[in-house]
C-alpha cells in the first residue's frame, strides 16, 4: 500500500511539475544511501536497549514475574 500512495505522489508531482519529479526520482537513491548508516545505527541502538531490558529485568523473570 506504502509503494501504491508513493507512486500515486509521484505521478501527481510528475503531471504538476515534471522537472522536479525526475529531480526527485534522480535524488533518490543518494538520500537512500545518505540515511543508510543512520537506519543501521538506529537498529543498534534498539537491540542495545532491548539487551539492557532483559539484563534488567532478568531477576523478575527468575522470581516468576510475566512481563
Amino acid at each position: 500500500m506504502k509503494v501504491l500512495l508513493i507512486l500515486v505522489a509521484w505521478s501527481i508531482l510528475l503531471t504538476v511539475s515534471w522537472p522536479l519529479a525526475l529531480l526527485a526520482l534522480v535524488l533518490w537513491p543518494l538520500v537512500w544511501l545518505i540515511s543508510l548508516p543512520l537506519i543501521l545505527v538506529g537498529l543498534a541502538m534498539g537491540a542495545a536497549f532491548a539487551l539492557i531490558k532483559a539484563i534488567l529485568f532478568l531477576p523478575a523473570r527468575i522470581f516468576g514475574y510475566r512481563l
